[in-house]
């Protein structure tokens, strides 16, 4: 037998066990373990930029011409990644949207497995029931809807209000451990306090109701503006004292945890915010899990893999997994930041790397 009669012979040979393969089911690792065991992460999701000036008018539209209620639910615009095409992802495991009530509007209460909250960028005027709770949404403010609790939305105001929703629904979705159920049409409270009932029972800072038991999620559903302004502001004035504080020179940070472990507010999200003095360049970070940002105040220049955008208030940019990402303030610019990374840390697969990387 010739070399190439010999060669054809296995290459037959060859094609027909690729064959057999595919019918039993069966892919060999041989020819996938370059996508199943990467070298580093290989995301698909890629560094991505939206504008607020551009993404509020279209919701304001929206509210004029989509009804908010049963079917639809909430008027909710989800940022679509470019490299998850077709999908209503900010990244494979982190859901992202703005979502826009009108004057007197009303969404109707419902619950599902996915943990979510609202950050507000700016304006006032609506409530949000969890789980029976009246919580006042303002500028400044997180507030929390943990997994599986009910909750609706009024506007009380002659004005729309807009604000950012960030939810684990992705992450969920892959884990095949989505459940959703309706409340009911009319809404638990229309009471508008202050203060909710949560804040009144854990918002006072280190001191612990004792007759409460830990829980997974927050039990505090909303952290105001002002003690995170107040947060902030303390740590860049004592760096000013010399007392440590920050989490590099000109960047302070602080991180919405649950009161009863000290961990994390919500399960599978961080959420933090950042202040950078004027001026004030980060040193580039690699983490890994993706993480979206919003600009509250301010203007600033974000380096995310090889993209370079220009960010003011309300902007929002993706960062992906293992994505080196660094901030150049140009003026003080405060920004919310919220991640998947609760979840790496729990199954061991957390990895932070600081500097320049080639």
């Amino acid at each position: 037998m010739t070399d190439t009669t010999s060669e054809q012979t296995e290459h037959k040979l060859l094609d027909e066990l690729y064959a057999d393969f595919k019918d039993a089911g069966l892919i060999p690792l041989w020819t996938q373990v370059d996508d199943l065991m990467p070298m580093s992460p290989q995301p698909a999701a890629v560094p991505h930029l939206w504008r607020w000036a551009e993404l509020l008018p279209i919701a304001q539209r929206s509210g004029e011409l989509v009804p908010v209620g049963r079917g639809g639910e909430r008027r909710a615009m989800a940022l679509s990644n470019p490299g998850l095409p077709g999908r209503p992802y900010a990244t494979a495991t982190l859901w992202t949207a703005i979502q826009y009530l009108g004057p007197r509007e009303v969404a109707p209460s419902h619950r599902h497995s996915q943990g979510a909250f609202r950050f507000v960028v700016e304006g006032e005027g609506v409530w949000t029931n969890v789980d029976g709770d009246a919580v006042a949404m303002r500028r400044g403010d997180l507030l929390l809807t943990p997994s599986w609790a009910f909750h609706e939305h009024q506007n009380v105001t002659d004005k729309p209000m807009a604000w950012l929703d960030g939810l684990d629904i992705p992450l969920v979705s892959q884990l095949d451990a989505g459940f959703f159920e309706f409340g009911s049409d009319e809404l638990s409270t229309c009471e508008t306090p202050e203060r909710s009932r949560g804040e009144r029972l854990w918002g006072h800072p280190g001191l612990r109701p004792i007759g409460q038991l830990d829980q997974p999620n927050s039990p505090l559903g909303a952290y105001r503006w002002e003690h995170t302004d107040a947060a902030l502001t303390a740590q860049l004035e004592l760096e000013n004292e010399g007392v440590p504080g920050v989490l590099e020179p000109g960047h302070a940070g602080v991180r919405f945890s649950n009161p009863t472990t000290g961990k994390d507010a919500l399960v599978t999200m961080r959420t933090e915010m950042r202040r950078l003095r004027a001026g004030t360049q980060t040193v580039p970070v690699r983490t890994v899990g993706s993480a979206v940002w919003q600009v509250f105040e301010g203007e600033a220049v974000a380096h995310v893999g090889d993209k370079v955008f220009e960010i003011a208030k309300g902007d929002l940019f993706v960062v992906p997994s293992w994505c080196e990402v660094s901030l150049s303030a140009r003026t003080q610019v405060d920004l919310f930041r919220f991640s998947d990374e609760p979840v790496y840390e729990a199954l061991g697969l957390a990895r932070t790397a600081r500097g320049e990387h080639k």
